[in-house]
């Protein structure tokens, strides 16, 4: 399941990466125990921007199967490009919810709402994936933009293992340096 929902993320990121997402090296505070994966320099997804980078970390069960995913994605934006922030996270929330639906899942999104990237305005959307009514795994969006670099935070894992690393992921948002 996790495997499914990995290609899917990546999916997910090209889709954000072509609706103009886009950003510089911020830093990130990793949390203790994930697994920070070396992403090659040519890692971004082909439509991706040039100059697009991305960090992405897991979380592990003891077994040593992944149960959580956080990735940043940040890319340029050209001085007279306008970014609308909504509108990339409602691409971002309907190509999340398409593939889910063709992977024989179900899944419903909370409105998009106001929040915070470390210091950043943002905005964000949780969606809930279930299949045969039982809830499998969860997903947070969140997207800001800060002097001419736009930011796409995604994290996502197992029901459970999503609620019990709140804490974790509330780390490293709070910490993030745009």
């Amino acid at each position: 399941m996790i495997r499914l929902f990995l290609s899917l993320f990546v999916l997910l990121l090209a889709t954000a990466a072509s609706v103009g997402v886009q950003a510089g090296q911020p830093q990130v505070a990793w949390p203790a125990g994930w697994v920070v994966e070396p992403l090659p320099a040519d890692a971004p997804a082909p439509t991706a921007a040039p100059g697009t980078t991305r960090q992405r970390a897991t979380k592990s069960d003891s077994a040593g199967n992944a149960v959580m995913v956080m990735e940043l994605t940040a890319t340029p934006v050209g001085p007279d490009h306008q970014v609308n922030l909504e509108g990339v996270l409602l691409e971002m929330r309907k190509s999340i919810q398409k593939d889910f639906f063709q992977g024989g899942y179900q899944s419903v999104c909370n409105r998009i709402h106001s929040s915070m990237l470390g210091e950043v305005t943002a905005l964000e959307t949780t969606c809930t994936i279930t299949q045969n009514g039982r809830h499998v795994l969860s997903q947070t969006l969140v997207a800001a933009l800060n002097e001419g670099r736009a930011y796409v935070l995604s994290y996502a894992g197992q029901a459970q293992v999503f609620v019990e690393s709140q804490d974790e992921i509330q780390s490293v948002r709070k910490s993030l340096k745009l």
